[in-house]
């Protein structure tokens, strides 16, 4: 069973959508749950990346990796607190439908842009600024990824890259490289954390 608390100021709709896809989960973990691989953050991330969103004011807020779309769920929640908006992108179609119904199913529709495709080939064609990245696609793809953005982000954006510790796809030599570029960037702090899968976050302060 799921030890998933909700916020108390959660809606209805929102506390469904969640439980069903922490019901998917834990059916994945007895190998069940369909054909898709959820790949999900886990709900000690949801929780905190809503937080983190919430904190800003109507942000754009970019993913990368929407998968079934748990993350996008917790993103679009902040962005209709907030009055911003997600973009989020995903390689396979059939994953992003299904991320898209169940933002349906919780009201979230109209806070969220679902994009299908190449992430890399996307970016280029996406318009900044950004105020908040979530990287949580296949770790070889993390530092092109930020090559791709990083000129695009807002003074005071964060960013929170996923599966920095564990978990993931793709050569994990992606991690290092990705934190490595991070930090060496003038005006961003950054810092591990132990949540989840790790996360490495990272605030944008460029200088006056």
């Amino acid at each position: 069973m799921s030890t998933f608390d909700p916020r108390l100021d959660m809606d209805d709709a929102m506390r469904h959508a969640l439980a069903l896809y922490h019901q998917r989960i834990e059916e994945e973990k007895q190998g069940k749950g369909g054909p898709h691989r959820h790949m999900a953050v886990g709900p000690a991330t949801g929780r905190l990346i809503n937080l983190l969103a919430s904190s800003l004011d109507a942000p754009h807020i970019l993913e990368l990796g929407t998968s079934l779309g748990y993350s996008t769920l917790w993103l679009a929640d902040a962005a209709r607190a907030t009055g911003g908006r997600v973009t989020t992108i995903e390689l396979e179609a059939e994953k992003s439908t299904i991320a898209k119904e169940m933002a349906a199913g919780a009201g979230l529709t109209e806070w969220a842009d679902y994009q299908v495709g190449d992430a890399l080939a996307l970016l280029d064609d996406l318009d900044g600024p950004f105020d908040f990245v979530l990287v949580d696609h296949w770790k070889d793809l993390y530092l092109p990824s930020f090559e791709a953005f990083r000129d695009k982000l807002a003074p005071g954006a964060i960013l929170v890259a996923d599966n920095m510790i564990r978990g993931g796809g793709g050569d994990s030599s992606g991690q290092a490289e990705y934190a490595a570029a991070v930090r060496a960037m003038p005006g961003m702090t950054s810092v591990l954390l132990p949540v989840g899968s790790g996360l490495e976050v990272s605030r944008y302060e460029p200088a006056q």
